[in-house]
């Protein structure tokens, strides 16, 4: 069996809609997500790039074995890259594998609905100004999940510092996410577990930022896409399954207030850096000090303050002193049937 090409080697195939999916030690989600597509991909011209990133735990020879059992035409390929680069480096190498007038790119913990890839290019198709367009995702129930957002900023850094209902909603409109809607809206930045992308707003804004290794990069990316001229798009009309934290266990971690690892603060400072400058990463990291502040105020009336994650107040002023430094995985042995971790990127 031919092992999987690296980046290097692979020749960029023309296509109408390129899908890219990052694979980090989670080849069975992997394989669940493009069967997924695969019925609705012959009629839209459309190839799919698996790009491992750096696994190292048998997930390339597993995705060789099963794309081989898809047969010798299947819209399938399999990159293998030598090292992790995260999310943003990732999906950078799936760009340049595709010669695409659109792509998406989706989560391995995603499902695509029946109908939904057509839906996100229909939708692309009637606004020639959108770059971005995202699904409504939702649970396997059909339960909506939040996807579309406002940019993070100082004043929202405020709100999550707080924490109380009653300073979320003196200033909703400064918090970020946005509540769930039924039409097609624009958006500040969308969740990039699943997202159409079109390849003129890629030609204009550049590639993803891969100093970025995970979290914060849709918000960048979007942000660039804007600043292109181009729109950033929620359409309901496409519907998309997030079996969240399937790819990685930060969001679980974080709902349980546990500490995160350093690359989502590594994201979040290279992230104010790069919007607001140094006086705004330091007023942000502020702000959410003065929330944090406010919060245990509730101490006076016997109540304990909002609950924060581990270590967060000193976890926000990583890489102050250098906020642009890219951030890379570091290399780690995997234990005899590990999947995931911390360092998934997908």
């Amino acid at each position: 069996m031919a092992a999987a090409p690296a980046p290097d080697e692979f020749a960029a195939k023309p296509c109408r809609l390129g899908v890219i999916v990052i694979n980090y030690r989670t080849p069975d989600l992997v394989e669940q997500c493009v069967r997924s597509m695969l019925d609705d991909l012959a009629a839209l011209d459309a190839r799919i790039v698996i790009v491992d990133n750096a696994s190292g735990d048998g997930s390339v020879d597993a995705l060789a074995r099963w794309r081989a059992g898809l047969g010798e035409g299947a819209p399938v390929d399999l990159i293998a890259s030598p090292e992790n680069t995260g999310f943003s480096g990732g999906n950078n190498i799936g760009f340049n594998a595709l010669d695409a007038e659109y792509y998406l790119l989706i989560n391995s913990d995603a499902l695509v609905r029946p109908g939904a890839l057509a839906a996100l290019l229909a939708a692309m198709e009637a606004r020639p100004r959108a770059g971005v367009v995202a699904p409504r995702l939702e649970d396997r129930d059909g339960t909506a999940q939040i996807s579309a957002f406002r940019h993070h900023t100082p004043l929202s850094e405020f709100i999550a510092g707080a924490s109380l209902s009653a300073v979320t909603r003196l200033m909703k409109a400064h918090d970020v996410p946005v509540p769930v809607s039924d039409t097609a809206m624009e958006a500040d930045w969308v969740s990039f577990a699943c997202v159409m992308i079109r390849r003129a707003a890629v030609d204009a804004a550049g590639l993803m930022d891969d100093g970025f290794f995970m979290y914060y990069e849709d918000a960048d990316y979007c942000r660039a896409v804007r600043r292109a001229g181009f729109e950033v798009v929620y359409d309901p009309s496409a519907r998309v399954v997030h079996l969240r934290g399937g790819s990685s266990p930060v969001k679980k971690r974080m709902a349980q207030k546990k500490r995160p690892p350093a690359y989502y603060y590594a994201s979040r400072t290279r992230y104010f850096r790069k919007s607001f400058g140094p006086a705004g990463l330091f007023l942000a990291n502020a702000m959410w000090m003065a929330g944090r502040a406010l919060g245990c105020l509730r101490l006076v009336a016997g109540k304990a303050p909002p609950p924060v994650c581990e270590g967060q107040g000193r976890d926000i002023w990583m890489n102050w002193r250098t906020p642009l430094r890219p951030w890379r995985a570091p290399a780690r042995p995997v234990a005899a049937g590990k999947t995931g971790g911390d360092h998934a990127a997908s």
